[in-house]
């Protein structure tokens, strides 16, 4: 809401420092070097150096930008507005290819050959990385927004279905439901399908899915191998995006404008950090 990034101390949750951007943003993504953040009202791209928070340039995506992913060579920018997927060049920002997704694709994956998008409604698709041709398009549930690949397979959320009824309102309807869909990666048969959560993010740790719960403010911790539920966790209100520190869970909290941290082993919390001030780095 304040077209801000913060960047935090992952020891102690300390604000180091925040960088305004071109709008709400909505998406980003590390390159080894670099932070890319997508600006979903300007319809761009911004490069960020880590080390000291300096712009190195700020590229045309497509419209709407959503979310932003790096396979190793390229980055690519899903585009909700104009419903394509950009493939950029990440020394300079030229656009490589765009690849048509037919809706808004969402959320993005890398899992090591190909990209999976995940758009806001029922098919997933997977593309080439190495030139965007569609390999493709797998059933899931309606809604279907946040992905992640577990180094075997690729898992999904879904949440229903919405539509504008006018004056900024909005009908929902529950066609298959809130859940999660475990999908393998190599053909995309689905595996397992979860109907008992209600999935806002999910994140992979190397050995368990960490999902977060939006209603309930709760983050749920699932063994990658069977999707058996290992644990529930409190966190912050209305809990939605979700990262692994290579030891630590942190979960950001939509309402109070904070983030809670957790211990990956056993689901501990380890502080709940408030982003209220912001200093310049």
């Amino acid at each position: 809401g304040k077209g801000k990034v913060s960047k935090l101390r992952p020891s102690d949750g300390e604000v180091l420092g925040s960088l305004s951007v071109g709008g709400p943003p909505t998406g980003l993504v590390f390159d080894g070097s670099c932070i890319w953040v997508t600006n979903s009202a300007s319809g761009t791209v911004t490069k960020w150096r880590t080390r000291d928070g300096k712009a190195l340039g700020t590229f045309t995506a497509g419209t709407k930008p959503s979310s932003v992913a790096f396979d190793g060579t390229n980055i690519w920018v899903a585009n909700d507005g104009s419903h394509n997927v950009t493939r950029m060049r990440p020394s300079d920002g030229v656009v490589l290819g765009t690849v048509d997704t037919g809706g808004p694709p969402g959320r993005l994956a890398f899992e090591g050959a190909n990209l999976w998008v995940a758009p806001s409604y029922r098919n997933v698709t997977k593309l080439r990385a190495s030139d965007g041709a569609v390999l493709g398009a797998f059933r899931v549930g309606d809604g279907t927004h946040h992905l992640v690949f577990d180094g075997a397979n690729i898992w999904v959320t879904s949440g229903g279905t919405y539509q504008q009824i006018g004056s900024g309102k909005y009908a929902f309807w529950d066609l298959d439901g809130f859940g999660l869909t475990e999908l393998q990666a190599s053909d995309g048969k689905a595996l397992l399908w979860f109907r008992n959560i209600v999935p806002s993010d999910l994140v992979f740790d190397g050995t368990d899915i960490w999902v977060t719960q939006y209603n309930s403010g709760t983050v749920i911790k699932l063994r990658a191998s069977d999707g058996k539920q290992l644990g529930s966790f409190a966190v912050g209100p209305r809990p939605g995006a979700v990262i692994f520190d290579g030891t630590n869970i942190w979960v950001a909290n939509r309402e109070g404008g904070s983030v809670t941290k957790l211990r990956a082993d056993d689901g501990s919390v380890l502080g709940t950090f408030l982003l209220a001030s912001f200093r310049r780095f």
